[in-house]
């Protein structure tokens, strides 16, 4: 039998080319999930649009074609034929089935979500320039950071307040705190007391308040000086003629007499407590008023209190000649401050009690590093305060490191201008300005202050006003001691009407009815003119300030001026109307109005010009110290 016959099948062989093209016939191109939905959404809406255009007259609302109850929607329709949800938001086209309101309140928070993703951006980019420009090493002295040494607790006193207040409520306290527009930070706050009699003030103190006529406490006293007897320390920011000299003065005085009168102070001891300000005058004054009370104490009987003025332009021998009979407090600048301890004329070991009085000033005057060493010669814990009108939010972080669970007493917007004064702001050209002034001077009856930036404005507004048959004087400092402490005598007692100064007169200092400040050209920033204008409207009293401005003014400044008018809601000239923004861009961002760095509302810390120079000014004077530094080397 034969095998049987093996079949063999030919398969055709399929060139290279003809499956490329067989390939591409085939292919269908993948299309995505959701687009595919889309478009039979689409398809479904197209439907839908049909249906109601040519729809059969015997079909009820809310049926559909199987005779069911349901819906014609297009989300009905994606639920039939297309497998998963569909969001609302993935609907192409109007949306028919949701209102034109709810439509808009859905765009309305997308577009506030997109608007606070920039301010969160904003915020952000400001706090790493505030971090980057905050000092990072502490204002500690040198033994303390070598020895790691940290105080927790703030300094013990002897003084309690009476028990009545002791008992009030912090419901009642904080009522106190509202109605007098004071804020506070800081763990087991004082209780404000508005009586100087519940502070516990002896009858001369209180007696010489009363010839002061000062009745009551205004309200940075009114908590200042409970936290400051209690031996806190304290960050105290309060407008301009508010009396914050009053809030470390008094209590300085008490300390130093109950040291006196437990130990006496024996030659060449002390100072117990220590007052550093930024210019000579603002030293001169608080002295002066410290001496008017140790003297009603003195006059009372009780041991006298010696008082040392520390200042350039004096004989080093006069404040030797205090040290000598021991000193319990000295006023004190930090250059000659700095030049006494360095050659060890006297020393801090005994001072607990150690105030800077307008401390940005001081920071933003240089004295940041004198300030640093001064801390290096105390040889204890001591209690430290710091004051000022206008102390922007670095200066406040800066202050921090120093202090022991400090106290931050808060009367107002911290470099806000006073509301006693009336500000005018006038467009005046530059070659008009002095002809203009005496002008000016008609407003209002003597004294006026005129303040100008340069020193040969000053000269030339001087000798001007003499010519004229105006009694005015001139303070600046190309002018020795002598000559500048007799020009303020001389415009406080009324022997002079008008006084001419620069910014040295501007910081702290305290002239007696002051009806008219007149800011002959704006000053560099914005916190120079809040200090202006607060030479007048002190004490409850209402004063004018004018203010001349032209083409020459940095535009940033005028933004700010012209935000602080705002605020203070004085009338707004129409050029500075005109000028930048409205007043909608001054709204807070991230909790902080305005700049950081300089405290003005007019622009935030990213656009902030004085900023920009001083970040300059360190560039510059790098390049100068190495220059100078190869040089020495040479030689």
């Amino acid at each position: 039998m034969e095998p049987p016959v093996k079949k063999s099948y030919y398969r055709k062989d399929i060139s290279k080319e003809e499956s490329d093209e067989s390939d591409e016939e085939e292919y269908v191109p993948y299309v995505p999930l959701k687009h595919r939905r889309q478009e039979k959404l689409s398809r479904v809406q197209q439907l839908l649009s049909n249906r109601a255009g040519y729809g059969s007259p015997g079909r009820k609302e809310g049926s559909n074609d199987e005779g069911g109850s349901g819906s014609n929607t297009p989300e009905h329709f994606a639920e039939r034929d297309v497998e998963g949800p569909i969001a609302s938001q993935d609907l192409p086209g109007p949306q028919s089935h949701i209102s034109l309101l709810d439509q808009h309140s859905t765009l309305k928070k997308k577009a506030e979500e997109v608007r606070e993703t920039a301010k969160d951006i904003q915020i952000k980019e400001e706090q790493k320039i505030l971090e980057s420009v905050t000092e990072g090493r502490a204002l500690l002295s040198v033994q303390e950071l070598a020895q790691g040494i940290t105080y927790a607790q703030a300094l013990k006193t002897s003084w309690r307040p009476p028990k009545f207040i002791r008992d009030r409520t912090n419901a009642a306290n904080d009522k106190i705190r509202f109605e007098l527009r004071i804020d506070v930070e800081g763990e087991d706050v004082s209780p404000p007391i508005p009586s100087f009699r519940d502070m516990k003030f002896p009858k001369p103190i209180l007696h010489a308040l009363k010839k002061k006529g000062i009745k009551q406490p205004t309200p940075i006293q009114t908590q200042g000086i409970p936290v400051v007897l209690s031996g806190r320390d304290m960050i105290g920011i309060a407008f301009t003629g508010s009396g914050k000299t009053m809030v470390f003065s008094l209590p300085i005085i008490m300390f130093c007499l109950e040291q006196e009168k437990k130990l006496p102070f024996q030659s060449n001891e002390g100072p117990y407590g220590l007052i550093v300000c930024p210019s000579r005058e603002l030293a001169r004054q608080t002295q002066q008023v410290i001496d008017y009370f140790c003297r009603h104490l003195e006059a009372d009987g009780n041991p006298r209190l010696n008082t040392s003025l520390c200042i350039g332009g004096l004989p080093v021998k006069d404040t030797l000649d205090v040290i000598r009979k021991g000193c319990h407090i000295m006023v004190a600048t930090p250059g000659r401050l700095m030049d006494m301890l360095d050659k060890k004329r006297f020393n801090l070991g005994v001072c607990r009690y150690l105030c800077l009085d307008e401390a940005d000033r001081m920071i933003d005057m240089g004295f940041e590093e004198d300030v640093r060493t001064i801390f290096s010669y105390f040889k204890g814990q001591r209690q430290t305060l710091l004051f000022s009108a206008t102390m922007p939010k670095k200066i406040q972080n800066f202050a921090r490191s120093a202090l022991v669970r400090p106290v931050t007493v808060n009367v107002g917007r911290a470099g806000a201008a006073s509301l006693d004064v009336v500000q005018e702001v006038e467009y005046v050209k530059e070659e008009a300005k002095v002809v203009y002034l005496l002008e000016c001077l008609q407003k209002t009856p003597p004294p006026v202050l005129v303040f100008a930036q340069k020193k040969n404005d000053v000269d030339d507004i001087h000798e001007y006003l003499l010519l004229k048959g105006v009694e005015a004087a001139a303070v600046h400092g190309g002018k020795d001691q002598e000559e500048r402490s007799k020009s303020i005598d001389m415009f406080r007692n009324r022997e002079k009407d008008v006084l001419v100064a620069t910014d040295v007169a501007s910081k702290g200092l305290d002239f007696p009815a002051i009806m008219h400040v007149i800011n002959y050209d704006m000053p560099e920033d914005i916190e120079n003119y809040v200090h202006r204008i607060g030479r007048t409207g002190r004490s409850g009293k209402t004063g004018l300030a004018t203010t001349f401005i032209n083409k020459s003014c940095d535009e940033s400044l005028l933004l700010d001026l012209k935000a602080l008018l705002i605020e203070a809601k004085q009338k707004v000239p129409v050029f500075l109307q005109e000028i930048g923004p409205d007043d909608a861009s001054y709204l807070e961002l991230g909790g902080e109005r305005g700049c950081a760095y300089c405290g003005g509302l007019g622009h935030r810390i990213t656009d902030c010009p004085k900023l920009d120079a001083v970040k300059s000014k360190q560039i510059s004077n790098m390049g100068r110290q190495d220059y100078l530094a190869s040089n020495a080397a040479d030689y």
